[in-house]
């Protein structure tokens, strides 16, 4: 682990609050389930587990049913008042979620086919009506629905779990009656019935083997539902992969044709036009050369300065396009030469263990890059703050915060719309949060290998 900071003069600027507007690939498809989807198999152990679950989820289940009702119903007929049904539909949006996400954990966890947790939906857009549809797509998001489906099946066989557990046990118990009746009346442990004691050897290992029959048969069912609603099926992930790789390789696509067009566009607007004054600069200092060699001289120096000039504006060029440092020492190293060559401050954190893809570094590497540029052209900033880090799940994630006027936006052809191509072409995600006033803040995860 090493960690890297550059001089800055002046404070890091405060974090971004709030969601951030502009998040598309948030809401776009997500991946498919890493693992491999395997049938979940009956053994005994993850059977008892099972009904384990389905018995605690009988006692709990309706307790959740009845405070999600209780949300939607009261923000609904509170929905006028102040704003008050507004938060409480919002709670109830988020205890869906919630109530899915540790349904998917919990199918997951017993029976390890790849369930995919429902995510949380980013702001789409800037506004109150980036909000709206934030919560709108949140609440109608399938994967939500799919584990609130299972749950309340979950529920239903956890009541059944709990009945059948009910008669195993009195199985037991009128089996056991006649130790301590004799040859008298044995009753039925829960039940107003008795029976003699001679056929309490008769229906209580009965009572007992077909209750814990119909245990196994709803542990077994239990299993076979949660596969077919929880986990998605491979047709659906063939979808899902394909739908992500299309949209990998657009970003790419778009990110080659936007840095072509950049480079078209330094050729045509920078190095040319200086390399055009120097071949004119040579050819009067031609003309002067016998009349006039001190004014020849002169325009010789002034040759050489603007071709020093142009070599400076190729490499800096070049390095826009390949940062050698970057494969030769790392990302730590190449961030640290692009922080030195910022005319912003920049205070550079940077915690990573080991490299990553050559394709993850570049991106990340070309993210912090432009976003740099951005804060000293248009932000009016006078200082960034750099943070990258390699996380526990693989991936590579970096934040860039500067404190200027705020109010980035992506324009297609623009610099950020570049940075998005280029991570939505490696296979990552980006979260922009720029208000008016700034402070703005660029979030990057990329997966380190792919």
């Amino acid at each position: 682990m090493t960690s890297n900071t550059a001089a800055a003069p002046a404070s890091p600027p405060a974090p971004a609050t709030g969601p951030a507007p502009g998040s598309p690939p948030a809401d776009g498809p997500r991946p498919a389930a890493a693992s491999a989807v395997r049938s979940p198999v009956a053994s005994p152990v993850r059977v008892l587990v099972a009904l384990a679950q389905l018995a605690a989820l009988g006692v709990v289940g309706p307790v959740v049913f009845t405070v999600l009702i209780t949300l939607l119903s009261t923000g609904i007929g509170t929905a006028v008042v102040l704003g008050i049904g507004l938060l409480l539909l919002i709670g109830f949006v988020y205890a869906l979620w919630a109530v899915a996400w540790l349904e998917a954990a919990r199918i997951d966890g017993l029976y390890h086919v790849g369930v995919p947790a429902p995510a949380l939906r980013r702001r789409p857009r800037p506004g109150f009506g980036g909000v709206l549809l934030m919560f709108w797509r949140q609440a109608i998001d399938p994967g939500v629905w799919r584990g609130i489906a299972n749950f309340a099946i979950a529920t239903a066989l956890g009541l059944v779990t709990i009945l059948l557990v009910a008669v195993l046990v009195s199985g037991i118990a009128l089996t056991l009656s006649p130790l301590l009746a004799g040859e008298g009346v044995s009753r039925l442990w829960g039940w107003d019935l008795e029976l003699p004691a001679t056929w309490a050897f008769v229906v209580g290992p009965v009572m007992v083997a077909l209750s814990a029959a119909a245990l196994i048969g709803v542990a077994i069912l239990h299993g076979v539902l949660s596969r077919l609603i929880m986990v998605p099926s491979r047709e659906a992930q063939l979808a899902a992969q394909a739908r992500q790789s299309a949209e990998q390789r657009a970003g790419a696509v778009r990110a080659a044709d936007v840095e072509r067009t950049r480079i078209e566009r330094d050729l045509h607007d920078g190095v040319q036009p200086r390399l055009v004054s120097v071949g004119m600069t040579l050819g009067l200092a031609r003309q002067k050369i016998d009349d006039d060699p001190a004014a020849a001289t002169a325009l010789i120096e002034e040759a050489h300065t603007s071709t020093k000039a142009a070599i400076t504006e190729l490499r800096q060029l070049a390095r826009g396009i390949h940062a050698s440092v970057l494969d030769d020492r790392g990302l730590d190293a190449a961030l640290s030469a692009l922080a030195a060559r910022s005319h912003v401050p920049v205070q550079l954190d940077v915690r990573i263990e080991g490299r990553c893809e050559r394709s993850a570094e570049a991106a990340v590497y070309f993210a912090i890059a432009e976003s740099l540029t951005n804060a000293a052209k248009h932000s009016r900033a006078s200082a960034v703050r750099v943070v990258v880090r390699r996380r526990d799940d693989g991936t590579l994630w970096t934040r860039v915060e500067d404190d200027g006027i705020g109010g980035a936006r992506i324009l297609p052809g623009g610099g950020l719309d570049g940075i998005s191509n280029r991570i939505v072409g490696a296979g990552g995600t980006y979260r922009l949060d720029s208000p008016h006033g700034g402070p703005t803040a660029l979030e990057v995860s990329v997966p380190c290998a792919f």
